[in-house]
């Protein structure tokens, strides 16, 4: 019995009673054990636990989902209250509510906790450090119906992100220190002491947080020159393409170790706050198409770095040149009268005025650690 309702007819009571929980806690647990057997069935039909009668995926299916002590719990109003004038939450806790929590955030996710908190709070124990994940929802601002034109983004490997204007961001430089962090965690899952174990925990997280930080980054500086221009942006849609793509041993790494469709989801939530129309594009021959001419051919692709056309002879960037065919292919289909194609992420959900989306508008770490 894994349907949310037909388990809280059976087993709240139960729980409720059993364990001494509120109502809404026990709501909460029962909602939490739901939503994890749905991922384990959404994981086991991916396929991402391994051929159906393998021993793993019998073992996922035979082991019965436990939580760990520290496991994230969601709070609603009901179970946790903000008092963000004086950086304080009150929560309740299975021994009862503990009263004047104290939290730090930043000035600007402050402002959007006054202005736009809403809904559920989630508590999340992270490397021994308590943070409050807030919901808030943000106005998405009146969309441009008549861009001057499009700003094209070419996503690739050794250059992040380059933009139809020639601005490269991203490059060489964070590579080297990516390969330098691969290669350390490689040399310390070889040696496998105490140490180097206690060491990779350590840095285990690391890379993805400075990926997050660079996405957050660049998609904040191509929101804003495409608002100040009053240009859309373009994007490939890259959908599938981890499946689409093969690649040699060497390359697998560096292909799988940056999130693209973090970035997307960026750049796609950043422009709906600042109404630019975002355009998802075939990317196609984007990187063989002479932006000039329109001459395609495989040989115009000279080196990972430079573009140059068999036919009309022009020489260029090659990242800027796959950007400028992003852009036509943009303005083309806007021109055809295609809407802004912004993706919906499934863990947002559009409402009537606002968007909903799960931040860390407090990223309120509690000063509070034993809740």
């Amino acid at each position: 019995m894994k349907r949310n309702f037909a388990l809280r007819e059976h087993t709240y009571a139960e729980v409720k009673s059993r364990w001494g929980l509120g109502a809404q806690a026990a709501q909460h647990v029962i909602k939490k054990t739901c939503d994890a057997y749905a991922v384990l069935k959404a994981n086991l039909r991916a396929g991402h636990l391994g051929r159906p009668g393998s021993k793993r995926y019998r073992r996922a299916i035979e082991k019965p989902i436990a939580f760990q002590d520290t496991g994230a719990q969601p709070y609603d109003d009901r179970m946790l209250s903000w008092q963000i004038a004086e950086r304080r939450v009150s929560i309740w806790a299975v021994s009862g509510r503990v009263k004047g929590v104290a939290f730090t955030a930043g000035p600007e996710q402050l402002a959007a906790l006054t202005l736009y908190r809403k809904g559920e709070s989630d508590l999340v124990c992270r490397d021994g450090m308590w943070f409050l994940l807030a919901t808030c929802e943000v106005p998405e601002g009146p969309l441009n119906a008549d861009p001057a034109g499009f700003l094209g983004i070419d996503l690739g490997i050794v250059n992040i992100a380059t933009t139809s204007d020639g601005e490269v961001m991203a490059g060489r430089v964070l590579n080297r220190i990516r390969a330098r962090e691969r290669k350390l965690r490689t040399k310390l899952q070889k040696k496998n002491t105490p140490s180097a174990k206690r060491r990779l925990k350590k840095r285990r997280r690391k890379e993805a947080r400075r990926a997050k930080d660079i996405n957050h980054k660049i998609a904040k500086h191509v929101v804003a020159e495409a608002e100040r221009t009053g240009r859309g942006i373009a994007l490939e849609d890259l959908t599938g393409i981890r499946e689409r793509v093969r690649l040699r041993k060497p390359q697998r790494a560096t292909h799988s170790s940056w999130s693209f469709a973090q970035l997307g989801a960026f750049i796609a939530y950043k422009a709906r706050r600042a109404g630019v129309p975002v355009l998802y594009v075939d990317p196609a021959y984007t990187s063989r198409t002479c932006a000039e001419c329109g001459h395609i051919d495989k040989a115009n692709r000279v080196s990972q770095a430079w573009f140059a056309c068999r036919s009309c002879g022009v020489v260029a960037h090659a990242d800027r040149n796959s950007s400028r065919n992003i852009r036509a292919r943009a303005w083309e289909l806007w021109r055809r009268g295609a809407p802004s194609t912004v993706p919906a992420s499934p863990s947002r959900q559009s409402g009537g005025a606002g968007r909903k989306r799960s931040i860390t508008a407090s990223d309120a770490r509690c000063a509070n650690p034993s809740l």
